[in-house]
């Protein structure tokens, strides 16, 4: 039998309508019928925002109510770990999208209050304050919503402040724009604490600045590297690097991975250490789970470095100068150094003179 070729990309390809480009992306769009989210372009393609943070910001939009989003909870779902997701929550925090407050509760117990704006645009520009009359639902999940795209237009050549148009939860079903003369109040913990908007209709709000970071980011030290890296240091330093997973499992290396890591064991093998106490400092203690091995080893290779052994007349006791003995003056018995007995300085002088 010959084999079998599919053509599904190339028909899918050519039911494009118009001139495929030259370069560049091309989009296959095939219209979702269940399990979808509507994401705007402004968080999509937001030139403020890191790729974490704009992956996470589609991420929780596409959660339903009440569901965790501690740092923990993402740290566990997610490849990054908890100080990068803690930064994309305070690059959407700053750019409006999210919004974290903390409320006493009943009893006296003190919880945080965290609330995603799908559209912080709208806020700024409309007034619109979630939790207000006609304003959009905070943190309800439209099924399947129609495509209204006369709505949208009629929405994006609207100049005054208006409301977001929010479909209900109906397929068939889109509400008309409800007109809103101001902003309703509302309860003051699930307020948005925004910049009031100016007057002048049309006016930009004031750019929103990024929170200086705590501290500087220290550089990463560079891994070891032997003053000569001979052909049995490189050998002996890649064969204890591959025979890592024979005693931990988890340090499972890559042949890319060991290249990169020889020089630090080599550095090891250069400072007279033994293959046992160098397989001993990087499997001891190893965290649960380990997500990075050889981060692990080079960190390792690096904090970790023994000192050269010290040579034989370096640890020799230094000599101690000779010191000159107390001897008793026996003209006037006051001490004086001298290796031999007789007379001080003083007591010299007239024996001299006497003689």
């Amino acid at each position: 039998m010959d084999t079998q070729h599919d053509n599904a990309l190339a028909h899918a390809l050519a039911a494009i309508p118009g001139p495929v480009p030259p370069s560049g992306v091309i989009h296959i769009v095939i219209p979702h019928t269940n399990r979808f989210t509507v994401v705007g372009n402004h968080l999509a393609q937001h030139a403020g925002l890191s790729l974490v943070a704009i992956g996470i910001g589609v991420h929780i939009q596409s959660l339903p109510a009440g569901s965790e989003i501690s740092i923990k909870t993402l740290a566990a779902r997610f490849p990054e770990g908890e100080v990068k997701i803690a930064s994309a929550l305070r690059e959407l925090e700053a750019h409006g999208y999210l919004r974290r407050t903390r409320v006493r509760l009943a009893k006296g117990r003190v919880a945080t209050r965290t609330v995603f704006c799908n559209q912080p645009g709208a806020v700024l520009r409309g007034g619109v304050v979630p939790g207000a009359p006609g304003a959009p639902v905070v943190g309800a999940a439209v099924r399947n919503p129609a495509p209204a795209p006369a709505l949208v237009r009629e929405h994006l050549r609207a100049t005054g402040p208006e409301p977001t148009l929010v479909p209900e939860p109906e397929p068939a079903r889109v509400p008309e724009p409800a007109r809103v003369p101001e902003p309703a109040r509302v309860p003051e913990h699930i307020r948005v604490r925004e910049p009031e908007p100016t007057a002048v209709a049309g006016a930009r709000p004031a750019p929103i600045r990024l929170p200086a970071p705590t501290a500087p980011k220290q550089p990463r030290r560079p891994l070891p590297h032997p003053h000569a890296l001979t052909p049995e240091r490189r050998q002996a330093a890649s064969a204890l690097l591959a025979d890592l997973r024979r005693h931990a499992v988890e340090l499972v290396l890559s042949e890319e991975a060991v290249e990169e890591l020889v020089p630090g064991v080599a550095a090891w093998l250069e400072r007279d250490a033994t293959t046992d106490a160098i397989r001993h400092a990087l499997t001891a203690d190893l965290p649960k789970p380990l997500r990075h091995p050889a981060r692990l080893l080079r960190h390792r290779l690096t904090a970790l470095l023994p000192p050269p052994l010290p040579g034989v007349h370096d640890l020799t006791a230094p000599r101690r100068a000779p010191v000159t003995p107390f001897q008793t003056c026996d003209g006037c018995e006051r001490a004086f150094r001298s290796h031999e007995p007789g007379h001080c300085r003083d007591c010299r002088a007239p024996y001299g003179e006497a003689a």
